[in-house]
């Protein structure tokens, strides 16, 4: 009876805020860009394998099976294809995407970039390939290819952090949000980046790198929590989250241990936990019944400040990127 009464009382407070308040109105409904790379169909034809029925492991054996210069053909012919390929040596996807995004990641090791849609990147911060720890960051709402300084800011300052021997990975590799509309406060863009955010980490496990810690803000904390019963992490930390589509740890199904941060200023925290007609994502991960490892976070500032330089949420991020935390 007392779990009925939340509820309904939880949900009324859904209704209010998706109705009452303006943000949620500045959200616009988004498609999410889904399956096998653009210039797949023109891949094919050439009697290429079909990416679609290709796992990562696969995907890199296949690569492994062939010459450098025979490597280096595809990539210059079909580089939208060859650059987002979970599973091709990480070099050739760097070349690939290089053709295909121009200059406007100059200097960047470019891992996926995908034009359609809004855009979605990934960026490499340190070299992948022999870095002894990874780490992932995957954002909320509002980033992509054309606004991807949130994110990349967060993944430098976490790199500073955790030293040269870390690799941070800045994956705005879904669909994600625009504003904190209908779309942030249902699961559809989630699910979709979950699949997406999967597969990338099987990607990173065929071509040997470091298993990683995987760094969720926000919405990205839905995308998470939605991927975690088969995403291959160490580690997976979320932050401002507003639930991870489960009532507690164990629901996630997850060997990686899960940890949570959030700040006493952060607007998240007044977002209703709760999952009702679709809406909502369900449990606080930094409630004690959750069960998540807490990340200290007091002196973070907002929604967006738990990367801060010095503050003690960054310090902690850092120690779990590294695996020094036990």
């Amino acid at each position: 009876m007392r779990r009925y009464a939340r509820t309904l009382v939880t949900a009324a407070l859904t209704t209010t805020v998706v109705a009452g308040t303006a943000g949620w109105a500045s959200g616009s409904a988004q498609q999410a860009v889904t399956g096998v790379p653009a210039g797949t169909e023109a891949w094919r034809a050439e009697g290429l394998p079909d990416p679609a029925r290709m796992t990562a492991a696969q995907v890199a054996a296949y690569f492994r099976g062939l010459s450098p210069a025979r490597q280096r053909q595809l990539a210059r012919a079909h580089p939208s294809v060859v650059g987002n390929l979970d599973g091709a040596p990480l070099p050739l996807r760097y070349e690939a995407n290089a053709l295909t995004a121009g200059p406007r990641y100059a200097g960047r090791r470019i891992l996926a970039y995908d034009p359609r849609g809004r855009g979605q990147v990934a960026l490499v911060h340190g070299d992948l390939a022999r870095a002894r720890h990874v780490a992932v960051v995957v954002p909320g709402s509002d980033v992509d290819a054309g606004n991807i300084a949130p994110l990349t800011e967060k993944a430098d300052a976490l790199r500073r952090a955790a030293g040269d021997d870390t690799a941070v990975v800045a994956w705005a590799g879904y669909t994600t949000p625009v504003g904190v509309g209908v779309d942030a406060a249902t699961g559809k863009l989630a699910e979709a980046g979950a699949e997406r955010l999967t597969r990338f980490a099987d990607g990173l496990d065929a071509v040997g790198a470091a298993e990683p810690a995987v760094f969720c803000h926000s919405y990205g904390s839905v995308v998470c929590g939605l991927a975690a019963h088969g995403l291959k992490a160490k580690d997976l930390v979320v932050l401002a989250s507003p639930g991870m589509r489960a009532d507690n740890v164990r629901e996630l199904r997850t060997t990686a241990r899960v940890w949570a941060a959030k700040d006493p200023s952060d607007w998240i925290g007044k977002v209703p936990n709760v999952r009702f007609a679709g809406l909502g994502h369900g449990e606080d991960p930094t409630d004690p019944a959750f069960g998540a490892r807490r990340v200290p976070a007091d002196d973070a500032r907002g929604h967006d400040g738990y990367f801060a330089a010095g503050t003690r949420s960054l310090r902690a991020f850092a120690a779990i990127a590294r695996g020094e935390v036990r």
